[in-house]
C-alpha cells in the first residue's frame, strides 16, 4: 500500500484498534459436529475448545483458517499405565477447518511452563466448548502459576525472531508485521503488570499503548489492520515507517533491560486437579453405562 492510501485508511478509522472475529453460523455449527465426533471417536471428553490464530487474536484475512483447538480428558484406565500413550489428537486439515487438541495432563504440564500457547487458548474470545466446572479453576491455576519471566522471555525473543526474519526486505506480508507488534505488545504488557496478557490484539493494544501519546502510530497500526483484514493471508506491502521504528524501539529497550522476575504459586494444585477431573468423568461415564 502506497502512502497516500495509508492516510486514506487512517482517516476513515475512529476506533482505537479494529478487530474481528468472523465465524459463519454453518462453520460453528461444522465445527461443533467435529468436536462430537473427536470424542465419539476418541472415547474423551472436551472440556474446552476455542479458535486460536488469527480469527482470535481479531484479525483474519478473508482466506484465514478456522484453528480450533481443544483441551480434553480421557478415562480413568488411560492414565494407568506403565508406557506413557499419545496425548494430543490431531484430525487432518478439511478445507479451511484446522482442529487439534491436548489431552488434560499435557496441557497441565504445559501450564507448569507457563506455555503461551496455552494461555493464549484459555483467553481465546471465541469458545466452542468450556466446561462450567473445570475451566474456571483451570483458568484460576494458570494465573497462579503464571511465570513473568517465562512469558516475557518468550514473547520478546518471538518479536525479535519474526523481525529478522521476516521484515527486512523492502516489501513486506501485511501479517508478519502483527507477528512481531503482538508479541512485542505482550511482553510491554508483562512488563507493566502482573498476570497473563490478553489474547485479543485490540485489547492487548489498548491497555499497553497510550491514545494521546501514540496517536500516530495507532492509527498506521488501524491502517494495517484494515488493508490486512480484506486482502490475502499472502498480500504485501512496502515497510510501514512508523510501525517499523516503534518495533525496532521496542526491541532495543527489551534487549536494555529483562524483566524481574515475580513469586510464584505452588504447583500441588495442578495434580490436585488432575485427580479430581479425571475422576470426576470417569464416575460419569460409569454412571451413564449403568444407567
Amino acid at each position: 500500500m502506497r502512502e497516500e492510501e495509508k492516510k486514506k485508511v487512517m482517516n476513515t478509522e475512529k476506533e482505537f484498534l479494529r478487530s474481528a472475529h468472523p465465524i459463519e453460523p454453518a462453520m460453528r455449527a461444522q465445527i461443533m459436529d467435529a468436536l462430537r465426533d473427536i470424542e465419539a471417536k476418541n472415547d474423551v471428553s472436551v472440556l474446552f475448545a476455542c479458535e486460536s490464530g488469527s480469527r482470535g487474536w481479531g484479525f483474519a484475512s478473508p482466506d484465514s483458517d478456522y484453528d480450533v483447538r481443544f483441551i480434553y480428558v480421557n478415562r480413568l484406565p488411560w492414565y494407568l499405565t506403565v508406557r506413557p500413550r499419545r496425548d494430543v489428537i490431531e484430525v487432518p486439515i478439511s478445507g479451511d477447518l484446522d482442529i487439534n487438541g491436548w489431552d488434560l495432563r499435557k496441557a497441565l504440564g504445559l501450564m507448569r511452563e507457563s506455555n503461551p500457547t496455552l494461555l493464549e487458548w484459555l483467553r481465546s474470545p471465541i469458545v466452542y466448548r468450556d466446561d462450567m466446572v473445570a475451566m474456571p479453576r483451570f483458568r484460576a491455576l494458570s494465573e497462579a502459576v503464571f511465570s513473568n519471566a517465562r512469558g516475557w522471555h518468550h514473547y520478546s525473543s518471538m518479536a525479535k525472531k519474526n523481525f529478522r526474519e521476516h521484515l527486512q526486505a523492502g516489501e513486506v506480508r501485511y501479517k508478519k508485521y502483527l507477528y512481531v507488534l503482538r508479541p512485542l505488545l505482550a511482553a510491554r504488557w508483562i512488563r507493566s503488570q502482573p498476570g497473563v496478557p490478553p489474547m485479543r490484539f485490540a485489547d492487548l493494544a489498548q491497555r499497553t499503548l497510550d491514545a494521546a501519546r501514540d496517536a500516530t502510530l495507532i492509527d498506521e497500526i488501524n491502517a494495517l489492520l484494515e488493508v490486512k483484514m480484506r486482502a490475502a493471508e499472502a498480500a504485501t506491502s512496502p515497510r510501514w515507517p512508523g510501525i517499523h521504528a516503534f518495533i525496532e524501539s521496542e526491541l532495543a529497550a527489551n534487549a536494555a533491560e529483562p524483566v524481574t522476575p515475580l513469586p510464584q504459586a505452588e504447583e500441588a494444585g495442578l495434580d490436585a486437579f488432575l485427580h479430581e477431573t479425571v475422576l470426576r468423568f470417569d464416575k460419569q461415564e460409569q454412571g451413564a453405562a449403568h444407567g
